[in-house]
């Protein structure tokens, strides 16, 4: 039997259009640039820096709404800047396509303040100008300042919202999989025939959240659908995610649990009917890296003196939809059941946490597990968390930009790659493909299958969703 090679990380840059995203405060030190965010060559450079170090992608998160839980409001939140301003990630992306052959785009979008139509046609279209290296992060929001920015009076129950993401979803696999045959563009000249009309066919949808009836506007595109990106963790939110995502997000920060809820996903997604490898699993990470442990170190003093805990802490009292700032430091936090990110939230029904104990996590102002070290010494850490827990790569925050990026490059993608745990080369493709290494288009065991174009011989309608939405 031949010897198995080891795994090779797949590694995201994860960010937002704003000045403060993960890790807050640290937008005060000297020689952070994030500031610019609003600066076109700020992300143009970003991403010719990351192709360099061969990322497989630029993750781009992204809110609707804003931190106001946090001591009753958001005098904090704009002080600090905590992901405000923020500014719509899409807009950003044919730029740096622009300039880079390889590098893919995750962007976050929350499909409960879109319509189903225009998000696909848009997704289409960035699709297409990107060669195929697009995704899509899909989220329905956990936050009350959203719902009243569209003028509603709060966030739905939820497992409401995922019933919506349900339909929302099958309603674009119908638009980018369903409306169009892959031979319906022949760019016939000389009989004057663009596009095939009998391969084109209308969608009619009439579900419990949606209806649309007609043409998809958009040929299909390299992927057509985008990469499925996704991070429920909640019991709903995970069947959600085994059933469609195609790389999942997930917290932790010690090895035993990460493993535990890797093993969750894909034994969730073989009940599904999917393999267990068809989910790729990424958690966030945050680095400093140097020359020498000692010198990472010395950084890592250095970025604690501008970074702000409390900042942190008021991004997780939104996270949580409760107010932390009415805890005292060493008092512990009850558990309440909110609307908001429910996995976050019930680590106060499972562990005994203070605010103290929070803004210890929160250091550099923000909670994602933080590796501190020479190239080496955070090349070794990795490794040792892929092998241990079975996940397939990471979102890497930023600290001060654009050198954390640069940083990690200079020192720790190296020593990766010494090890034969990074690649030294981009394959060929679209972002699925070189994910997947299986081709540019969901595998027919994902459900989009039963979306797909029918043949010609067969009604044009694409049926509408059978089952009934709770």
């Amino acid at each position: 039997m031949a010897k198995q090679l080891p795994k090779q990380i797949l590694l995201n840059a994860f960010d937002m259009n704003s000045a403060g995203h993960i890790n807050h405060g640290l937008w005060t030190h000297p020689r952070d640039q994030s500031h610019r965010f609003n600066e076109l060559n700020y992300w143009t450079d970003l991403a010719k820096t990351l192709e360099q170090g061969l990322f497989d992608g630029l993750f781009l998160a992204d809110i609707t709404g804003v931190y106001d839980v946090y001591q009753n409001g958001i005098e904090l939140t704009l002080k600090e800047s905590i992901q405000l301003p923020s500014h719509d990630p899409s807009t950003l992306v044919s730029a740096m396509a622009a300039v880079t052959q390889n590098l893919g785009f995750g962007i976050t979008v929350n499909l409960s303040y879109e319509t189903p139509y225009q998000f696909a046609r848009r997704f289409a279209s960035l699709d297409h100008l990107t060669h195929g290296r697009i995704g899509w992060n899909i989220v329905t929001g956990y936050l009350d300042s959203a719902e009243r920015l569209i003028g509603q009076k709060g966030l739905k129950q939820h497992d409401l919202r995922y019933a919506q993401a349900e339909e929302f979803l099958e309603l674009c696999y119908k638009f980018w999989e369903g409306s169009w045959e892959n031979d319906a563009v022949v760019k016939d000249r000389q009989n004057r025939i663009f596009t095939e009309p009998a391969k084109v066919h209308s969608i009619r949808h009439q579900g419990q959240f949606y209806q649309s009836e007609g043409v998809f506007q958009v040929s299909p595109s390299p992927q057509r659908t985008p990469v499925l990106f996704q991070a429920g963790a909640s019991p709903r939110g995970l069947t959600f995610a085994t059933q469609h995502a195609e790389a999942i997000f997930i917290g932790g920060d010690k090895p035993e649990k990460i493993k535990q809820q890797v093993e969750k996903i894909r034994t969730l997604a073989t009940a599904q009917g999917r393999e267990a490898e068809a989910i790729k699993i990424f958690i966030g990470i945050t680095v400093v890296s140097a020359e020498t442990d000692a010198l990472a170190q010395e950084k890592l003093a250095e970025y604690c003196h501008y970074a702000s805990p409390e900042a942190g802490l008021a991004h997780y009292s939104s996270s949580v939809g409760i107010d932390l700032s009415q805890f005292t430091e060493q008092e512990t936090i009850p558990y309440q059941q909110t609307n908001s990110i429910a996995s976050v939230n019930n680590k106060f029904k499972e562990q005994k946490i203070t605010v103290a104990d929070l803004k210890d996590q929160h250091v550099l102002g923000g909670r994602y597990p933080l590796i501190v070290g020479s190239g080496a010494t955070v090349a070794e850490q990795l490794i040792h968390l892929i092998d241990e827990t079975g996940i397939d790569g990471f979102n890497l925050t930023r600290t001060v930009a654009p050198e954390s990026h640069q940083d990690f490059i200079r020192w720790v993608i190296p020593e990766l790659q010494q090890r034969g745990r990074y690649k030294t080369a981009y394959s060929e493709g679209t972002l699925r493909h070189k994910l997947f290494q299986q081709g540019n288009l969901l595998s027919a065991q994902h459900p989009v299958q039963q979306f797909r174009c029918l043949t010609p011989a067969s009604p044009a309608e694409i049926r509408p969703i059978q089952k009934q939405l709770a």
